[in-house]
């Protein structure tokens, strides 16, 4: 009997105690006298109860609502949950607030929200924009005009320029500048000496070119950390010219000699037609000399002081060496 009295009362207890977690729930009551006697008025049903329904921590909110105020700020509880609600890091605008109000740098809340909503961290900007940070580049290599390699090594010091965080290019955009800035500056010395004994220069020239416009930071200085000797370019250059010169003379060398070769073939083949011509033609001269005997336009004198002729032709050929049978006298 006992047993089922008590039932209906435990009943009503755990009733009762989720009534209370819900009710605490919706309505805050202990954040809401939090942000009282720290000075944040806000509505209980209103203000705290809305955010719940908006889907909104209310506690986030609150929190950051109250480190403003208490830095001297006045935030607006319909900004802060509409920065939230647009996807925004509400502790850290607040943040950035503060520091950029102690440090006397004019950023509003819609300039700090913004900068967030871009994906930029805001409250590191202002720390940039009060405390400027070093960036150090690659090695950039470049060439003199005498040929020889160097490789500088700068510190760039950046400061952010809270005007341009929103659209403006990061750091990526400053080192390739700085890096194209020194690659020209190199380039147009005459000599590497002159780089080596006045490594400033190139600091001074990279940084009167402006370097700086349309990114998100402000170029403070350049300065040039190292400067290393590197190979003889110029060097390099000239032996891969000449050798490749020399590939170009071989190539047409090589096609002369065909040439040539194909020519003196050409003119082979004239000389063996020429013979083959010469030879058929001699091979007529004993068949035109019997047609000269049978009909009587020739005698045997006749015949006899040709063959005499030949012999006479041969001797003289033979003592001056242009014959082929005698190659001693040559």
């Amino acid at each position: 009997m006992e047993d089922i009295l008590l039932a209906p009362g435990l009943l009503i207890i755990v009733l009762v105690t989720l009534g209370l977690i819900l009710f605490l729930y919706f309505i805050p009551v202990g954040l809401w006298v939090t942000a009282y006697f720290s000075g944040v008025r806000l509505k209980l049903v209103r203000d705290l109860v809305g955010m719940r329904l908006r889907k909104v921590p209310p506690t986030g909110i609150v929190r950051s609502q109250i480190t403003g105020h208490k830095a001297g700020l006045h935030l607006s509880t319909p900004q802060l949950e509409a920065h939230y609600l647009a996807s925004g890091d509400v502790g850290k605008v607040v943040n950035a607030l503060i520091s950029a109000d102690k440090a006397n740098i004019d950023l509003s809340f819609e300039q700090a929200a913004a900068i967030d909503l871009a994906g930029r961290d805001v409250y590191e900007a202002v720390q940039v924009s009060v405390n400027p940070k070093v960036i150090q580049t690659p090695p950039v290599s470049a060439v003199a005009k005498d040929g020889i390699q160097l490789r500088a090594v700068s510190r760039v010091t950046l400061r952010a320029n809270i005007d341009r965080l929103v659209g403006g290019a990061g750091e990526e955009t400053i080192i390739a500048r700085v890096g194209e800035g020194i690659v020209s500056t190199i380039g147009s010395a005459a000599s590497y000496k002159d780089v080596l004994e006045n490594p400033d220069s190139i600091s001074k020239v990279v940084l009167s070119k402006g370097l700086d416009s349309g990114t998100a930071f402000e170029i403070l200085s350049i300065d040039i950390a190292d400067v290393d000797v590197g190979e003889n370019i110029g060097a390099k250059l000239q032996a891969n010219q000449a050798e490749a010169d020399l590939q170009v003379a071989r190539a047409k060398a090589e096609e002369r000699r065909a040439a040539a070769v194909a020519k003196e073939q050409e003119m082979r083949a004239s000389v063996e037609e020429a013979r083959a011509s010469v030879v058929a033609a001699e091979a007529e001269v004993p068949r035109a000399l019997a047609d000269a005997f049978r009909s009587g336009r020739l005698g045997v004198m006749d015949y006899y002081n040709i063959r005499n002729i030949e012999a006479d032709t041969k001797m003289r050929d033979s003592i001056g060496g242009d014959s082929d049978d005698n190659p001693g006298t040559k």
